[in-house]
């Protein structure tokens, strides 16, 4: 790009008080295709909004339920997959949970010492260990899963019971299909 075409595509932006989320990827995309010849806008706006949609729920149910509970986002994941699965290795936890297995390491230090998780020799293989919670950890995760599953229920409840199976359909191809890239992440 020229330094005057660079001056041009300045003057025509807006400024950016007065930019919203939806603004911003309008001109995202535009600037996008216009100054730099990108393709793809649509698929821009649909990762964006979907990034997007998951930072603000997940922080919703962090600072809304996790939080005031005594927890964060990551000790309630790890909580909850413990809970519904458990007991599991450190590794299977990790791969449920989607964090890396040195976070799940780190955070299993502070959840038994906060007596809610426990970690114990596994019995088929001395080399490894399994979490599970302990009787103050299934209390805790019943008391604060009855909270988080009502704010679900505010959250999914502007779309209708179709919606929801048509956004969890769409989500699932999505996740289903990466194998057509190569996409690098944890599981």
């Amino acid at each position: 790009m020229t330094d005057e075409a660079a001056r041009d595509a300045r003057q025509d932006r807006p400024d950016t008080d007065d930019l919203d989320f939806w603004s911003f990827v309008d001109l995202a995309n535009h600037r996008l295709a216009t100054e730099y010849g990108f393709r793809h806008q649509l698929a821009t706006e649909v990762l964006l909004t979907l990034n997007r949609a998951s930072n603000i729920v997940t922080y919703d149910l962090e600072a809304a339920v996790h939080r005031p509970h005594g927890l964060s986002w990551s000790a309630f994941r790890l909580l909850f997959v413990t809970w519904l699965a458990g007991p599991l290795e450190p590794k299977r936890a990790a791969v449920l949970s989607g964090m890396s297995r040195a976070a799940v390491s780190n955070l299993v230090k502070t959840l038994v010492a906060d007596g809610l998780l426990d970690r114990s020799p596994d019995a088929r293989d001395g080399r490894s260990v399994r979490l599970s919670l302990t009787d103050q950890g299934h209390a805790r995760m019943v008391e604060v899963f009855r909270v988080h599953n009502e704010r679900e229920h505010e959250w999914a409840s502007v779309l209708t019971d179709t919606e929801q199976r048509i956004l969890v359909m769409l989500l699932d191809k999505l996740i289903t299909n990466r194998d057509q890239f190569d996409v690098r992440g944890r599981n």
